[in-house]
């Protein structure tokens, strides 16, 4: 044994000095094999082999892991996610009953002249009627008849925009004031477009599984839905404007219409751009007060129609000539919708502080 130990001792001294004389005498030669893919190679192993290992996760960062993918953490998005979109397609009823009601009145004064105004009365019937089953439907999972009455619906609205364009552009006078305050209403389309998205949007996050975040067209649900109840108001404001406008303000109530809604619109956009607990609470308090203002719109246009000639008694014409009953609950609608887009920010914020 002693002597292999000498043998090996001699071997290594004999090879240390061959390569300490390479390297003075050929340094070339060094270089290249130093360089060579086989050396390289080596290299890159043995530093992955001498790597450190990872830190251990800390304690903290271990638990959030294990609350996030618990049971009971599984159970609360599942109920969190039904509850939106519950409350979504609620929203969506709201908006399919005041399209319903308003598009019977409005194309009943019309006489139906085109046939195609038969059309939103029939698809915002099965809106509403899909709506409310999904309001009734307890599953934390989409319905495909409902997707697809959704869908219909964002079409309509669509097509009926054009149709409403098209009889303003056809009067005299083409684009003015006066078709715009007394031709077919270039917003009311547009209500049985959200009702149609934003019940889009209740199935898709219905269909969310329990530990995905819920995503709208690749973006986070909350914001999306924020972003579209956003615009909604703005443009249910537009719309009120205008025909308070033409009635000349002649109740200070009717400034309500253009002061609230335009304020939830912009809160619910500050929520959806940068969450926080306070931002969240006056948005949801502003919402509530905006859902409470569509209720409170049906009873001033109540009174609007009494004050008509022959008042209720003569409700067959006064209905059609007085301000429209079904339009304010439009904006029940959307503050409902944000109202659920609030609930999944508040977890998507969550998530990103707990991550």
């Amino acid at each position: 044994m002693a002597r292999l130990q000498s043998t090996l001792d001699v071997v290594s001294n004999v090879a240390l000095a061959g390569a300490a004389a390479t390297i003075l005498l050929r340094p070339a030669v060094v270089v290249r094999v130093a360089n060579s893919p086989t050396a390289r190679q080596i290299r890159r192993r043995t530093a992955r082999r001498l790597r450190p290992p990872p830190p251990p996760l800390p304690l903290q960062q271990v638990a959030r892991l294990a609350l996030r993918y618990s049971p009971a953490d599984r159970r609360r998005r599942r109920e969190l996610t039904k509850t939106a979109g519950r409350r979504l397609n609620g929203s969506a009823a709201m908006l399919a009953f005041s399209v319903l009601a308003d598009s019977a009145i409005e194309h009943y004064r019309g006489s139906f002249q085109n046939r195609a105004m038969y059309v939103p009365l029939a698809v915002s019937a099965l809106t509403l009627g899909g709506s409310l089953f999904g309001v009734a439907d307890a599953r934390p999972d989409k319905h495909i008849a409902r997707d697809v009455i959704y869908g219909a619906a964002a079409a309509t609205a669509f097509a009926g925009l054009g149709f409403h364009l098209y009889n303003i552009l056809k009067r005299p006078g083409g684009w003015s004031w006066l078709n715009l305050f007394y031709s077919a209403p270039i917003g009311a389309p547009m209500a049985l477009a959200l009702a149609g998205l934003l019940g889009r949007g209740a199935e898709r996050v219905r269909e969310t599984p329990a530990m995905a975040r819920a995503k709208v067209l690749g973006v986070p649900a909350g914001r999306m839905l924020a972003g579209v109840t956003a615009a909604g108001l703005a443009g249910t404001v537009g719309e009120a404007g205008l025909l308070h406008f033409r009635g000349a303000y002649h109740n200070p109530a009717m400034f309500l219409p253009i002061s609230l809604p335009p304020l939830a619109s912009i809160l619910i956009g500050a929520a959806a751009l940068r969450p926080g607990g306070l931002r969240h609470r006056i948005a949801r308090w502003w919402l509530w007060l905006t859902a409470f203002l569509g209720f409170a719109g049906v009873g001033f246009h109540a009174f609007g129609v009494a004050r008509n000639m022959g008042g209720w008694r003569n409700w067959s014409q006064n209905v059609l000539n007085g301000p429209p009953l079904p339009a304010p609950p439009s904006f029940t609608g959307l503050a409902l919708a944000g109202l659920a887009a609030l609930s999944l920010l508040e977890d998507e914020s969550q998530e990103r502080t707990n991550a």
